[in-house]
């Protein structure tokens, strides 16, 4: 299996670290081996220096030149439609999700924990059905 997520210029990345953490931005610039300069003023992030290791990279890829102004930037990420890209993709459904149940209060949870007993049993039955 080859690798298909490369450290360029117009890769999204997922900011995991930090105050813009779980934030989309674009890779602008490779500084060094350890540093890229990043930014996207559709998610709020402005532009800045990240190392790698507080970066995720992304499948998505935008077409940008090395450096360009901003406005260029949110042009390009509005075009491609990156949001509507990342919405779709296992890993941001994988994060919605677990921040849906965080935020459950103690009740919610409750009531998760009473479904899900309520489907075992009901499967239980049609399976011993099936067994007979």
């Amino acid at each position: 299996m080859a690798y298909k997520r490369f450290v360029e210029v117009g890769r999204v990345v997922l900011v995991n670290y930090g105050p813009d953490s779980g934030k989309l931005a674009v890779i602008i610039d490779v500084l060094d081996q350890n540093r890229a300069l990043v930014e996207c003023p559709n998610t709020g992030i402005i532009r800045q220096q990240l190392p790698f290791r507080r970066m995720a990279l992304t499948d998505i890829k935008i077409e940008i030149p090395r450096s360009p102004r901003t406005q260029t930037i949110q042009k390009a990420f509005t075009e491609a439609k990156v949001s509507e890209q990342w919405e779709k993709t296992s890993w941001a459904k994988k994060r919605s999700s677990a921040a849906r149940r965080a935020s459950l209060t103690d009740f919610e949870r409750f009531k998760v924990t009473v479904g899900r007993k309520q489907r075992s049993n009901v499967i239980h039955k049609e399976f011993t059905k099936l067994k007979k």
